[in-house]
């Protein structure tokens, strides 16, 4: 399958006239980096599963490269066809990617939390061509969830399994272990071949109010206007060491883990399951400089009780993303850490809308989520579509270099959130101060913001009406202290049927739905909270689940 993102002529001439695309890709600055400094660490990966810590220079990083590329080839992998990568971060995220460019494949980013249902769905809806996924990550048997889902994968020719048996199926014996630059010629095999500046590179689902998740398209162009921005903006350079404890799959850890890094040709260095204490001796040991990730991200390091037990004098700046950051919290880091913290604001298709940079004043700092970048535009709308004063309330629709090319295969979803002059509509709601800076205050989309991960409330709710027992249910978001948002699930009940929590994980459990996805709370009701109309008031149950979370009760899954 070829896949075409949704993008004109007018705004490719638009946005190379202004000079925010450079027709470049990522290869040209990685190629660059091999030539100029092969003997720099590329990348650093600090693996769980065999508790190795794996270093590759970009002279190391380029020949694993260029090796799996050829071994994608004699898979039959061709242009346009989609890698679908479930990895944690680990090193072979990055070679897959960066091979997947050199013979103009898509890189499709799977969280490594979802399970059957999600990965079915989306590995279906893009016609992947092969999966890689590990052999077991936090004790979850990818292999067989794949065996499982495969009749429901026609056009799927490969699954290769990292850290498996060696077999044809092997990921190492398929890419790694076989010399494929001896048996091919890769200057006239690759010739040709690489990923141009306005073709789709990465699909990235995302999850909103639809039942089914969205497969967002983004160009070199889109996604590297994004990262030069937003490397001139925190003043970045090759002797930054970059550290992305984020998924690889979620945009933010693909922007710093893959972009920022080997633009820059800096080292960037991994790890696969957050912990605070284990974050902060790899700020130490490996030098870092620079991280990003999600509200919890910083405020555990923070709190962490063994903060002051690791040196992090090199560690100057940490964004976050996700979620507004607590003023609190973000004062409390810059004092244990000694670095500065700045809010971000964005999301999968727009990538970084807006961010507090180092020249802002604490005020900015701590009560906004920034200012919109160079060739960015952020307008705040009512319902009607008109913009609204300042400091008014209003939802936020973006324009400009970042933007995606679109939803894969959805032209009417497409239209439906991008008009005609470019503007994204966000379904987020915020405020602009006299400066330009605005202030998220809350989402018109029915979504959780679960930390930095959005939760497809319709997806939960519609699948949890299954259950004979429901009768009604109504999922909303109970405010947290460290995940930003939990869910809360509201039920009736059908006459005479029984439910509870031991039920309620049992059902989702069987249904291998990712568990970042399961509600926290159960609320068994007689009734919900209605319009005239019949429609549930999810307004009422939000501020119900407001003192929830403050009274800090509920189930947890991590």
């Amino acid at each position: 399958m070829s896949i075409t993102p949704f993008l004109s002529q007018q705004r490719i001439d638009e946005m190379t006239a202004a000079g925010h695309w450079k027709n470049k890709t990522l290869l040209d600055h990685f190629d660059r980096h091999v030539n100029e400094r092969p003997e720099h660490i590329a990348v650093v990966d600090h693996n769980s599963e065999t508790g190795l810590r794996t270093v590759l220079s970009y002279r190391q990083l380029n020949t694993t490269v260029t090796r799996m590329a050829l071994g994608l080839l004699k898979l039959g992998i061709h242009r346009g066809d989609v890698i679908s990568c479930q990895l944690p971060n680990w090193w072979e995220f990055l070679a897959i990617h960066l091979a997947a460019l050199r013979i103009g494949a898509v890189t499709n980013p799977m969280m490594p939390i979802f399970r059957h249902r999600e990965v079915a769905y989306m590995m279906g809806f893009a016609e992947t061509k092969i999966a890689i996924v590990p052999k077991s990550f936090r004790g979850f048997d990818y292999p067989a969830m794949m065996a499982e889902i495969k009749p429901e994968l026609p056009q799927l020719a490969h699954t290769l399994v990292i850290g498996g048996p060696s077999n044809p199926d092997s990921f190492e014996e398929a890419l790694l272990n076989t010399r494929w630059e001896d048996e091919m010629d890769a200057q006239v095999c690759l010739e040709g071949l690489a990923a141009t500046p306005n073709e789709v590179v990465q699909l990235m689902y995302t999850s909103g109010t639809t039942g089914s998740p969205k497969g967002v398209m983004h160009t070199s162009n889109t996604l590297l206007s994004c990262t030069e921005t937003f490397i001139s903006s925190y003043h970045l350079n090759k002797d930054d060491n970059l550290y992305m404890g984020s998924p690889l799959a979620h945009q933010t850890g693909f922007l710093v883990g893959i972009l920022i890094g080997m633009y820059l040709g800096s080292k960037v260095v991994y790890s696969d399951i957050w912990e605070a204490s284990k974050a902060l001796q790899i700020v130490q040991d490996e030098h870092i400089t620079f991280t990003m990730g999600a509200t919890p991200f910083v405020a555990d390091m923070s709190y962490s009780p063994d903060v002051s037990k690791y040196d992090t004098r090199h560690f100057h700046t940490f964004v976050t993303g996700g979620a507004p950051i607590p003023r609190v919290v973000a004062e409390d880091a810059r004092k244990a850490l000694g670095c500065g913290v700045y809010g971000a604001y964005g999301m999968t298709e727009s990538l970084i809308a807006c961010i507090c940079v180092p020249e802002d004043a604490d005020d900015k700092i701590f009560n906004t989520d920034g200012s919109v970048r160079m060739g960015v535009k952020l307008r705040l709308v009512d319902s009607e579509g008109n913009e609204v004063a300042q400091g008014e309330e209003g939802e936020v629709q973006t324009a400009g270099p970042f933007n995606c090319c679109g939803y894969l295969k959805r032209k009417d979803l497409t239209d439906e959130a991008i008009d005609s002059q470019g503007w994204l509509s966000s379904g987020d709601l915020a405020r602009k101060d006299e400066d330009g800076y605005i202030r998220i205050s809350g989402r018109s989309k029915d979504i959780i913001i679960r930390g930095g991960e959005n939760v497809p409330i319709v997806e939960v709710e519609q699948f949890l009406y299954k259950h004979p027992a429901i009768q009604e249910c109504a999922l909303v978001g109970m405010p947290d202290p460290r995940m930003g948002e939990r869910g809360c699930l509201f039920v009736t009940l059908t006459p005479g049927s029984e439910f509870d929590e031991n039920e309620l994980q049992r059902y989702l459990g069987d249904a291998k739905m990712a568990k970042q996805y399961w509600p926290e709370r159960l609320e068994i009701r007689s009734e919900l909270p209605r319009t005239p109309s019949g429609k549930i008031q999810k307004f009422k149950l939000r501020e119900e689940a407001k003192a929830f979370g403050e009274e800090g009760d509920g189930l947890a899954y991590g």
